[in-house]
């Protein structure tokens, strides 16, 4: 099993514990991400330095978007990145490869830059500037845009950091010199520039490691969610009481008009006064977003409250990583093992329809009967949230090495988990949680692949559940649907009850 570099590499996962960097897969990117907050609030000399850089081409940008209109090649020169697919992080539930920062985000971010970030360098609020900004103003750049830019930015750092990996802890011919693209920008010639690094080798490409005290996962720790989720608190860090009485009546008066109730006319001419509701969700973050806009030094405010509460972020995040690593990295290897010890889950093909069915017929024996349910709970004692999560799960259990993973995860139907083929026979596998509320849905698309394909196409349903509530849910909507019989539904018990104990079914 060569599931994560260590494996690969063969070399003790201690190694990469004691250089700080995180053991990534071979297989598929781990849902992690850099958060440059975490650059800016560090106490290492090396990582504030990174954190300046990134801040330096930001003045860069808003310098040349200040003076105006600017053509399509300087824009993909500045702006237009490819994801950094080679650290295996990200957002893919496939693979490692994204979408990168295309045309689309250069001119959204080159026709704000000026306003947003006017006082780069200068700020009277905050105590530095932060590119994550950009994400509270604009609804066209996300933390997978934030992620891939900050990445991009701190590239020859990452690749000089794994060179030094590589020559202190691999032998000679696990690693190669090669040349990295984009790796450094020439402020005189305006452009950027490639490098060569020694780094290691990987089923034929070069992979980059990434420092564990710089990631997270789920959100930037400066994000809009959190802006708008925790308003009330920002005015109160404002100290002008004027402006912070502003804020607050502006901000109930929008709230007032989003939530008035017109009542039904009386048959005599008075009517009753408008009565007031609860403000949805969406009401009340466009009373939000409208505050913003008429009064923006919310946000340097809100980011100085996030200044100021640095070390959460670190905790916070160290938190992430380290569940990150029990789930996909401790509890998969522990699956692994018995799947490989005691079934022929490895040893069986992965090509056709009938494979495909024995292989989860393996997996589901040792969920529900030799332990394995425990390995989908997280180290909070808690089943797995998100189906996200599962599908890489799911995917790295399945593959188990880089050579075998080189399955297409899309036929044009929806998310699938992967698809496995042998000439034209077709077959999706994919995994759900049974408390999706979109599974009803979901598999309702299942009903139309079986009335509109042949038998050179097929789709399998693995659904996974881990209360009693949910598996009569299940069993309600398959009935409806009147896939209740259909052995294209497998249905798996990652119950606590009558299970194994831990100890025996180790």
């Amino acid at each position: 099993m060569a599931t994560f570099l260590s494996d690969y590499l063969g070399i003790d996962e201690a190694v990469f514990e004691g250089y700080g960097a995180l053991n990534i897969s071979v297989v598929n990117d781990l849902p992690l991400f850099i958060d440059p907050f975490l650059l800016f609030h560090s106490e290492k000399p090396e990582y504030a330095a990174l954190h300046e850089q990134i801040i330096e081409y930001l003045v860069f940008l808003r310098d040349r978007a200040a003076e105006g209109w600017v053509n399509d090649g300087q824009l993909r020169n500045w702006y237009c990145f490819p994801e950094v697919k080679q650290n295996w992080l990200g957002f893919s539930e496939t693979g490692n490869n994204g979408a990168g920062l295309g045309i689309d985000f250069a001119r959204n971010l080159h026709a704000n830059l000026h306003v947003i970030f006017s006082d780069f360098g200068a700020e009277k609020i905050t105590e530095s500037s932060h590119l994550e900004k950009v994400c509270l103003v604009s609804d066209g750049v996300g933390r997978d845009n934030i992620s891939d830019f900050t990445t991009n930015l701190i590239k020859d750092f990452l690749c000089r950091y794994t060179e030094k990996f590589a020559a202190n802890h691999l032998p000679a011919d696990a690693v190669r010199e090669v040349w990295v693209e984009r790796a450094n920008f020439n402020y005189k010639t305006q452009s950027w520039s490639r490098a060569r690094y020694k780094l290691p080798w990987v089923n034929g490409d070069y992979v980059i490691l990434t420092p564990k005290d710089m990631l997270t996962r789920d959100e930037n720790w400066i994000n809009r969610g959190d802006l708008i989720t925790g308003f009330e608190e920002i005015p109160e860090a404002i100290p002008d009481a004027q402006l912070r009485a502003s804020v607050f009546n502006y901000f109930e008066l929008e709230l007032h008009r989003r939530t008035k109730v017109e009542d039904a006319p009386e048959p005599r001419r008075r009517r009753r006064p408008k009565k007031e509701r609860k403000p949805t969700q969406k009401e009340r973050s466009a009373a939000v977003v409208a505050t913003m806009q008429k009064f923006p030094q919310i946000i340097d405010y809100y980011i100085r409250l996030k200044e100021m509460r640095g070390d959460q972020a670190e905790d916070v995040s160290e938190e992430r990583v380290l569940a990150i690593e029990y789930l996909f990295i401790e509890q998969l290897q522990k699956l692994q093992l018995i799947l490989q010890a005691e079934t022929n889950f490895y040893k069986i093909g992965k090509t056709t329809y009938e494979e495909a069915h024995a292989r989860l017929a393996y997996l589901k024996d040792v969920i529900e009967n030799k332990g394995g349910h425990r390995f989908f709970y997280g180290n909070n004692g808690e089943p797995i949230e998100r189906e996200k999560d599962l599908h890489v799960l799911y995917r790295l259990v399945w593959f188990g090495t880089p050579s075998d993973a080189g399955a297409e995860a899309n036929d044009g139907r929806g998310p699938v988990d992967f698809k496995i083929s042998r000439g034209r026979d077709k077959t999706l596998v994919e995994m759900k949680l049974a408390k999706n509320t979109k599974l009803e849905q979901n598999l309702a698309k299942q009903v139309e692949i079986y009335q509109a394909a042949s038998d050179a196409k097929r789709a399998i349903k693995a659904i996974i559940y881990f209360t009693a509530t949910e598996l009569m849910k299940v069993k309600s909507i398959l009935k409806k649907l009147g896939l209740d019989a259909n052995p294209d539904v497998v249905l798996i018990d990652a119950r606590r009850d009558n299970k194994p104990s831990a100890s025996k079914a180790a």
